[in-house]
């Protein structure tokens, strides 16, 4: 008769997690929100108060500093009163002024509706246009081929500049109107004249609305 011993068996397993009450879980999620919360809100105020508050104070404070003439909008004074700027420029219509070119903003150098007309080059409104402003600068100095930008008007419609040749082109006019000789409208012109931007950026350029303030105080029109 055989015998059996049997020996105890030992199994190795993983123990079940236990799943964390309902309140625990509904605890630990909220602490979460509540932490990811409080770090965007954190975030939101930082960047806030540095580039909504305290960057452009920085930059304003630099700029008035070392740049007072342009940070405050490039104004022109005359008598002490104010009556224009640098970079917008000025419609003239008078016979004895400087002429800006054409202007599609507005009624003409309007800073609030700052745009050109849009018209493509087949459009017999702008043909038209073109065709009317050579005809009297034809009229007006026959002997001299019409600069470009006393045709055609800027991408913003405010340009307060003109070409050298284009203030030049209209020397005949101004010394007739104000009876003085031409070298003395083409001295003004070479003095308010503006080389390239460090020499080699851009073109030369005059600015109208000073040269015209110019011209007005060296020359008054001749009272009718």
């Amino acid at each position: 008769m055989s015998t059996h011993t049997l020996e105890p068996k030992i199994t190795v397993g993983i123990t079940p997690a236990v799943p964390p009450a309902p309140a625990e879980a509904v605890k630990a999620r909220t602490s979460t929100l509540a932490a990811s919360l409080r770090t965007a809100v954190l975030i939101t105020l930082a960047t806030t108060v540095i580039f909504g508050l305290l960057y452009p104070l920085a930059v304003t404070a630099v700029s008035q500093l070392l740049f007072p003439h342009q940070a405050n909008g490039s104004l022109i004074k005359k008598n002490n009163q104010i009556v224009g700027s640098e970079l917008i420029g000025q419609s003239f219509t008078g016979p004895g002024y400087f002429h800006s070119r054409p202007s599609a903003a507005g009624a003409g150098y309007d800073a609030s509706q700052s745009s050109g007309s849009n018209f493509a080059p087949t459009n017999h409104q702008l043909i038209d246009r073109v065709k009317s402003d050579a005809a009297k600068l034809h009229a007006e100095n026959p002997n001299m081929p019409i600069p470009i930008d006393l045709l055609t008007a800027s991408g913003s419609g405010l340009d307060p500049e003109i070409s050298p040749a284009a203030a030049e082109f209209q020397i005949p006019r101004i010394a007739r109107e104000r009876g003085i000789p031409e070298s003395q409208v083409r001295q003004l012109i070479a003095k308010h004249t503006l080389a390239r931007q460090f020499g080699f950026l851009g073109e030369p350029r005059v600015r109208v609305l000073e040269l015209n303030l110019d011209l007005e105080a060296a020359h008054p029109l001749p009272k009718q």
